[in-house]
């Protein structure tokens, strides 16, 4: 059946795909379309959902409020599939037979092949016998969903139309005409149907399996009470041992607080939360984490013949190195497919091609090795961490660094990763298959073997990355070793029931890695975001007070960029790294250039028409004569890659993009990178400008009320943030209100009004002279000493005063002490 080929299906989780395709495919479609216009609390109120809660009793009250939730998800994605798909591009098919089994209809229908290319099992599609146009109401239509592209013109169709189901929690469906008529056409032999082509629910429905799924997960209470144990006094004893060498290696090389976060999951906890702020060496983390899980040994286990390094070699040339990449591939009896495409750049390699890695041969009967899933909520996410692993290798027992045997599983791998995908893979493994056979009569190469081939490479694999929702593919449940380890990087941008979809293969540690104050998990029905569907399972046990490992040093950002961040997010935990002193750059002699400023602009923002999103030209404007001053003054400006525009609206982005290209040329695209705030998580420019968009007296600002799209805008730059909004605007927000006095009080604002041109004259930009940054720092640090050293005398009196009787000057109930500014 084609959904046990997209979805993992079990047959205990038969049951609940099946009740999944019946509630979904009995929905009416305008219906839908009329409920998506009500205001989301008004539905939410009529539908009876509840809001996602800290904690959960059992399992019953979990999925009760989760799963209305989610049901109110596929309604929007539905109804927003058909908002992007033309509803002109209807397709004409015809009837070719009709046969129930398991209480669905399975209809297969002629097509034309190029509609049928275009559709993948799981999509779900609007059949109609009318075609819908305006000033038109059809009577006979129904969902179908895609079981299974047959032959040439042809396509097999599961629908279900017993009837409709209006409320979870009625067992049987309320009777409906409508289906009956499609019943009835589908009955019919060569009966002709229009078709439209919805959207994939391939991912909902994987996430809907993983929610179900919970009741037999072994740390099902855990997830339920986001609350460990409190029974912890045998963790001692469960603990992995680290092997001496490559401890001290993690000890070189993390920061304390990287330390601790791998040393917590070191303690055998079943969950471990790590966040990971801005610049905080949250991948470096998690490859320090993948050294110690994969080469460390229980401590409940002794070691009968200890363990003896291998022998070193004289240093390899590349040559040798691929020899030992090709030793390091068992799966592969030919030539390993690494060595089949070299990096063109140099920027992109999916090895080291330098001698700044040994390699030794890793011991492949290691008995405590254990099987590690790593996964990413997008793919691009998913190749920054496999990139990672290639480029710079992880960690032995004896701290020497190697490429581990890796397989990347999923859809649209970067090309940089494409010699680790798992398709790629497989054929490297059939074209060896077929020339070692050619002699002796060619082998077929069908879908047995091909599944025979990718379930040896998921078993040999020492870590398995994939995104959450290919997690879910029926591919997993072939494996005959299960994972020991799951590791969840960006979590926090994850909905609670697609973190539960690699969980539910059975694991015994998760690390959950992700940042709640970046952006979160998207969602697109407001009104289940309304209910908290949003909330990640990372958010979720932070909130219960679960204990979090932060990350707490940050290697991006020029300190006058952290400060804020800092504060205001972060509680001001975030220390600079020594390295921030190479953000220095040129461009700081002028405070409007760096590295942290605001220009309080009275723009216009509006609406284009049938948009739900929004634009401000003079921002626009502004931008681009900001961005043309800064390249004019500072020339490897013109050339470099380095610089941003980001914004929160998709519309003031395609605006900036259109003014870049008219005014600068078309090769603006590759020197400037325009883009959404979304767009941006995860990665990092010189300098980085935000375009607020918003400007309007007490209208509000919409999400860029959202701190967490404030938060990932402002620290994407390595150099210099530069600010552009209508401070007057962006105060009726408390964070906004915050980072505009923090600008006045570092004297990095200014009012700019029109021409905007006339500030960037050079008479102008000569009184924007800024003091030297790092001089600047100094002497606060300075001042601060000598505060602190009085405030310190006066301490010493006043001890001496109270020994002698005097009035008592002790601290005040809350704990006195200096505020944070």
């Amino acid at each position: 059946m084609a959904v046990e080929k997209a979805v993992a299906a079990p047959a205990a989780s038969l049951a609940t795909i099946h009740r999944f395709e019946k509630i979904v495919l009995s929905w009416d479609y305008l219906r839908l379309v009329r409920e998506s216009t009500k205001k989301g609390a008004e539905v939410g109120t009529a539908a009876g959902l509840k809001s996602v809660k800290k904690t959960y009793k059992d399992v019953e009250e979990y999925i009760g409020v989760f799963e209305p939730l989610l049901f109110e998800e596929v309604k929007a994605q539905i109804v927003q599939g058909r908002e992007e798909e033309d509803l002109t591009d209807w397709q004409k098919g015809a009837v070719a037979s009709c046969a129930e089994t398991d209480g669905f209809h399975r209809v297969s229908l002629a097509v034309l092949d190029e509609f049928r290319e275009q559709v993948s099992e799981n999509d779900i599609l609007l059949l109609s016998k009318e075609k819908f146009q305006e000033g038109m109401t059809p009577s006979t239509y129904a969902f179908a969903l895609v079981e299974q592209r047959g032959g040439r013109e042809t396509l097999t169709l599961r629908t279900f139309l017993a009837g409709e189901v209006k409320h979870l929690d009625k067992a049987e469906p309320e009777h409906s005409q409508r289906l009956l008529r499609m019943l009835s056409v589908f009955k019919t032999t060569e009966s002709f149907l229009w078709i439209l082509k919805i959207c994939s629910l391939s991912t909902i429905m994987r996430e809907y399996v993983g929610l179900h799924s919970v009741a037999s997960l072994p740390f099902k209470d855990l997830i339920l009470s986001a609350a460990e144990k409190s029974d912890q006094g045998n963790l001692g004893d469960r603990a992995w041992n680290v092997p001496q060498p490559l401890m001290d290696y993690l000890q070189s090389n993390l920061n304390d607080s990287q330390l601790d976060a791998v040393q917590a999951g070191l303690s055998r906890r079943t969950f471990v939360l790590i966040q990971g702020p801005p610049g905080t060496g949250k991948t470096q983390t998690i490859l320090g984490l993948l050294s110690a899980v994969l080469h460390s040994a229980p401590g409940r286990v002794q070691s009968k013949g200890g363990i003896s390094a291998p022998k070193r070699g004289p240093e390899l040339q590349i040559q040798d190195k691929y020899c030992h990449w090709i030793k390091a591939s068992p799966w592969l009896s030919g030539a390993n497919p690494r060595d089949l495409i070299m990096p063109i750049d140099g920027d992109d390699g999916f090895f080291p091609t330098g001698n700044e890695l040994k390699p030794e041969i890793v011991n492949s009967n290691r008995k405590y090795r254990v099987h590690v899933l790593v996964c990413a909520p997008s793919n691009s996410a998913l190749d920054e961490i496999v990139l990672r692993v290639l480029r710079t290798g992880i960690y032995d027992e004896y701290g020497h660094v190697y490429t581990p045997k890796i397989v990347r599983i999923g859809l649209k791998p970067h090309h940089s990763v494409q010699a680790v995908s798992m398709d790629y893979l497989v054929e490297q493994k059939l074209a060896s298959v077929d020339r070692s056979s050619s002699g002796a009569g060619k082998q077929g190469s069908g879908g047995a073997d091909r599944d025979r081939i990718r379930t040896s490479i998921l078993d040999e694999s020492a870590i398995v990355f994939s995104t959450l929702s290919f997690s879910g593919s029926s591919l997993f449940s072939k494996m005959n070793r299960a994972f020991d380890v799951v590791i969840i990087d960006e979590a926090a941008q994850a909905v609670e029931p697609s973190t539960l979809v690699p969980l539910a293969h059975g694991c015994r540690q998760v690390f959950l890695v992700g940042d709640p104050v970046q952006l979160p998990a998207t969602v697109i029905s407001s009104t289940a975001e309304r209910f908290g569907y949003g909330t990640s399972l990372f958010k979720r046990f932070q909130k219960a007070g679960f204990p979090v490992q932060m990350l707490k040093i940050q290697y991006r950002m020029h300190p006058e960029i952290s400060i804020f961040p800092s504060k205001e997010f972060y509680g001001g935990y975030l220390e600079d790294g020594e390295s921030v002193k190479k953000t220095r750059s040129p461009w700081h002699i002028y405070r409007c250039f760096g590295p942290f400023f605001f220009f309080d602009i009275d723009g216009v923002e509006s609406q284009p028409s049938g948009s739900g999103s929004w634009v401000n030209e003079e921002e626009v404007e502004f931008i681009a004569l900001l961005y043309h001053k800064l390249a004019s003054k500072f020339e490897d400006l013109k050339s470099s890659s380095q610089l941003a525009v980001i914004s929160p609206y998709r519309h003031q982005v395609k605006l900036l993009r259109e003014r870049f290209r008219a005014t600068f040329g078309d090769q603006s695209d590759q020197i400037v990178d325009i883009n959404t705030v979304d767009g941006f998580q995860g990665r990092e420019k010189d300098i980085a400008i935000f375009s607020c968009v918003r400007a309007n007296s007490g209208k509000g600002i919409g999400f860029v009320s959202d701190f967490r799209r404030m938060n990932v805008g402002i620290t994407r730059a390595r150099s210099s943030v530069l600010v552009v909004g209508s401070a007057s605007t962006l105060m009726q927000d408390d964070h906004w209100k915050n980072l505009v006095k923090s600008a006045q009080d570092r004297k990095c604002y200014c009012k700019v009004t029109k021409p905007y041109g006339a500030f960037f004259n050079d008479a102008n930009l000569d009184e924007l002279k800024a003091e030297d940054p790092w001089k600047k720092k100094a002497k606060i640090v300075d001042e601060l000493h000598s505060e602190m050293a009085v405030m310190e005398n006066m301490a010493v009196d006043n001890v001496e005063g109270n020994a002698e009787g005097n009035e008592d000057y002790g601290m005040e109930g809350d704990g006195g002490g200096y505020d944070d500014d």
